[in-house]
């Protein structure tokens, strides 16, 4: 085997957006357009010599052709080690964890998240740092540059490597180790999760349904929850992972996640049901008849964290993005703790979670986590629940029932439009911006406008500022509407308004979610004047 030099120019468009570089897999498949990629993640960190890299994926189409081209890269460049994932599988949460056990240098995640997979679909890819965060914007920014100036590549002339067989090897050179994909993120699981009382709660005849969705979660899931804990058989659906994710869309929303909440909303139900997403770092939470809002969700893990052995000794503080509803704020300023609102994407949160500023974390989206590691943690977030149902003896709808009696409802609704024109989307958003320029003190749908921004952030570790980050409108009576341009789809834009409505007479809180929200969404529509500038009248999903 022999160290190639390849002469390349650049592609256009090779600038990752909120989680890495997002395509369609035809797009990576392009002679030297992931080689490209690659060699710019290693330019920009200052080259890879001697240092030791983590790599693993979903599991989706091209996640194993990737994983070989990246493992060539890797030796050709000069690095120390590669700790690779079993079969090329790694969640995003685990590639986390075992960046820091192992303290390596950082890590590459192959993986497009909750887009759909197949040959026709889309793939991804991100640089973690040692942290085991995403990149920051000053590494993703230097990462596109040399994106728009690279001329060659270094890759290796080799056979493909076993990556299937545990154990140690040697690339080139280069030290390789396949790992178990799950051992040490179950390890991790059991320092913060009271174990004996979540199995004594399965013990006790109690049911769920983990869906999977024919993504990463499912040898996580059936590893802890089957195999640890001792759930019945079955109780983890969907659990092998697939290239196309079985044709599931695997983005555990109502939408999406059908067979779930079919199984919920029966008379047969069983007590808890929970879903993750393609690489295993989004949940959905779902009680009978009843979704948990990610909003909510996070709120009432604040509000109990104190029952869960890993964060009994309270919380440092909570962070959320900016379009989440703001119920746990009202938990923080009861339980006298800092809430930060960070923009969207999850690499905001991470220098607050190393400098010990917040401890819980969340977005809209289905991402919920904490200072275990640093990114979103689907199945961590199950088990918190899980933890949660033990120690109270209470039921998911008890819980969110109580919560609300305790704290106020914020009813709460996200819409989204799909695979828009380009063009119109950014007028649409630029139009917006000039109008909230004088909004404030005005009156839209019968409510006083009290704030009308293009939201900025301003982070408090390191001082680093990050503009136009969606616009939001806030009524007196802490009513939202927040717009802004999805950074995570392959296709045209998505235009996202989200939509919230503060509520706190208990005898309130039973309404429809979208009757509850019918007057903002009207709002909404018209001050943004979407259907004259994208042509829809509807959105494409509401969740």
């Amino acid at each position: 085997m022999t160290i190639q030099t390849i002469a390349t120019r650049p592609f256009e468009g090779q600038k990752p957006g909120t989680s890495g570089l997002r395509k369609k897999v035809r797009v990576f498949q392009q002679a030297h357009y992931l080689e490209n990629f690659v060699q710019s993640i290693f330019d920009a960190l200052g080259g890879i010599a001697g240092k030791v890299l983590v790599l693993g994926g979903d599991g989706r189409y091209h996640n194993r052709a990737a994983v070989q081209t990246i493992l060539c890269m890797a030796a050709a460049n000069g690095a120390a080690k590669v700790i690779v994932g079993q079969g090329g599988i790694l969640s995003t949460p685990a590639a986390s964890c075992v960046i820091r056990k192992y303290q390596t240098f950082g890590g590459i995640i192959l993986s497009a998240s909750h887009n759909p997979g197949g040959l026709d679909e889309d793939f991804g890819i991100k640089y973690n740092t040692d942290n085991g965060g995403p990149a920051p914007e000053k590494i993703t920014d230097a990462i596109y540059a040399r994106t728009t100036t690279i001329s060659e590549y270094k890759t290796l002339d080799a056979a493909v490597y076993d990556i299937d067989t545990l154990g140690s090897g040697q690339l080139a050179g280069m030290a390789v180790e396949v790992i178990d994909s799950v051992l040490d993120y179950a390890a991790l699981m059991q320092q913060l999760f009271d174990f004996p009382a979540i199995r004594a709660w399965f013990a006790a005849g109690h049911t769920m349904q983990f869906d999977s969705l024919s993504a990463v979660s499912g040898p996580y899931a059936t590893r802890v929850i089957e195999g640890l804990l001792g759930a019945p058989a079955g109780t983890v659906v969907n659990g092998v992972p697939l290239e196309d994710f079985g044709g599931h869309h695997p983005d555990p929303n109502p939408a999406h996640a059908t067979e779930l909440i079919a199984t919920m909303n029966a008379a047969t139900a069983p007590d808890f049901g929970a879903a993750s997403d393609g690489d295993a770092d989004r949940n959905m939470i779902v009680g009978r008849n009843l979704v948990v809002t990610p909003s909510d969700s996070l709120a009432i893990l604040a509000a109990n964290a104190k029952l869960v052995p890993g964060y009994a000794r309270g919380l440092a503080g909570v962070a959320r993005s900016m379009p989440t509803s703001c119920a746990v704020d009202r938990v923080a300023k009861a339980l006298g703790i800092a809430c930060y609102e960070t923009p969207t994407g999850w690499k905001f949160f991470g220098n607050l979670l190393d400098a010990g500023k917040a401890t819980l974390c969340g977005e809209e989206s289905y991402g919920t986590g904490s200072d275990h590691v640093r990114e979103k943690d689907g199945v961590w977030a199950v088990l918190f629940w899980l933890n949660l149902l033990a120690a109270t003896g209470k039921s998911v709808n008890q819980l969110v029932s109580e919560h609300w009696a305790t704290y106020g409802r914020n009813f709460y609704s996200r819409h989204d439009y799909e695979a828009l024109d380009v063009e119109p989307a950014n007028a649409l958003l630029a139009a917006l911006r000039e109008k909230v320029t004088t909004l404030a003190g005005t009156q839209l749908g019968g409510k006083t406008v009290a704030l009308a921004d293009d939201f900025a952030y301003d982070d408090p570790v390191d001082g680093s500022h990050s503009g136009k980050q969606g616009i939001r409108i806030v009524f007196d009576d802490g009513s939202r509407i927040v717009y802004r341009l999805s950074g995570t789809g392959t296709e045209g834009a998505t235009l996202r308004v989200y939509l919230e409505r503060y509520e706190a007479d208990p005898a309130q809180h039973g309404q429809e979610t979208q009757a509850a929200l019918a007057g903002l969404i009207k709002v909404a529509g018209e001050l943004a004047d979407i259907a004259g500038r994208t042509g829809r009248t509807t959105p494409t999903v509401v969740t």
